[in-house]
């Protein structure tokens, strides 16, 4: 049986081997312009971490009654590879590896049963803990990042303002999520002298429960007619700083207005979050992540089509700047390899 040889072929037969040439350069033009771009290759992050809070506890309790019980128990899950852990005052945090040959498909079975594992010891750990909480999202990257600033605006306008335009942004294709960075929670704080409370003979504690009392949402219930079922609501929840200062509380058999014995202010959560600065200024950044297989040259034209939109809505004084912007990265990268 002779051999075939590729070199006799394509010179007896010219037309069809130009006619693959044609066809597989028009292939890969096509496919050139429809491949997905991105700065860095998708890969599968397999590391998680569990954040557990217990306020007002110290870091030997954290560790004792919160680290080493979620340690044992996330030793079960499957792949596990490497535990570490840190716990201070109030915070416990477990770092978990998977090990590297597990699977692509594997990891996210593997997340899940940490979750469910983090759910049958809920019931074990102290009362007042908070979580916990296990994040294996924070290999995200961003593609672009805009900051949020303007002068005479505080923190809580720039947060409401970048949280409208984020809800805007997760529409736009390929945006797979948008987080808000540098955002400083908001509380209300009351604050009465020691000195006070003593000669009216009550404690912090009173007045807090109090206060909590007249803030409940509780049903209360419905009036039934001959055609309607009509749902009671019972008013008096607090929404602004001054109603909260009018309180009438009872406490201790003695009826007072809050603001007579309180100081009642709104301000911003301490500790303190990590901040965001731009140009000297407190900023609020707003930092976007592509989904898997997008195009981030395309992703960063819609992008700035409706960044571009929404300044011109913003507020006298706002102002939209652009701190990381990975498809221009890209777009030159693009440029010197072809």
């Amino acid at each position: 049986m002779k051999r075939l040889n590729l070199s006799e072929w394509a010179l007896e037969h010219p037309s069809m081997v130009l006619y693959l040439m044609i066809v597989l350069m028009v292939g890969g033009v096509l496919s050139f312009f429809q491949l997905g771009r991105a700065e860095d290759p998708n890969f599968t992050f397999k590391i998680m971490v569990v954040r557990t809070l217990w306020p007002g506890a110290t870091a030997r309790e954290v560790e004792t009654e919160l680290t080493e019980r979620i340690e044992k128990k996330l030793q079960e899950t499957p792949y596990v590879d490497v535990l570490r852990s840190a716990s201070r005052a109030g915070e416990s945090l477990v770092f978990l590896q998977i090990k590297d040959y597990t699977p692509k498909a594997e990891v996210p079975e593997s997340w899940r049963q940490v979750r469910k594992k983090l759910d049958d010891i809920k019931h074990q750990l102290p009362a007042g803990g908070q979580g916990p909480f296990p994040n294996d999202e924070f290999g995200a990257v961003y593609v672009n990042i805009y900051a949020l600033s303007g002068a005479g605006y505080d923190l809580a306008d720039l947060r409401r303002e970048a949280t409208r335009m984020a809800r805007e942004l997760r529409a736009v294709a390929d945006v797979k999520k948008v987080d808000l960075l540098g955002v400083q929670e908001e509380k209300i704080y009351v604050e009465v002298a020691p000195a006070r409370l003593a000669s009216l003979g009550i404690t912090p504690g009173q007045v807090a429960e109090a206060l909590a009392k007249q803030n409940a949402v509780a049903p209360a219930g419905f009036i039934e007619t001959d055609t309607d079922r009509v749902r009671l609501r019972v008013t008096g929840a607090f929404d602004t700083v001054e109603k909260i200062r009018s309180t009438a509380l009872a406490v201790g058999g003695r009826n007072f207005r809050l603001g007579d014995i309180a100081e009642v202010k709104r301000g911003l959560a301490e500790p303190a979050n990590p901040k965001m600065r731009v140009d000297g200024r407190d900023a609020v950044g707003i930092a976007v992540v592509m989904g898997k297989g997008g195009n981030v040259i395309q992703l960063g034209d819609d992008l700035k089509t409706q960044i571009e939109r929404m300044a011109r809505d913003l507020p006298l004084g706002m102002e939209v700047t652009t701190v990381a912007d990975q498809p221009t990265v890209v777009r030159i990268s693009l440029k010197l390899f072809l």
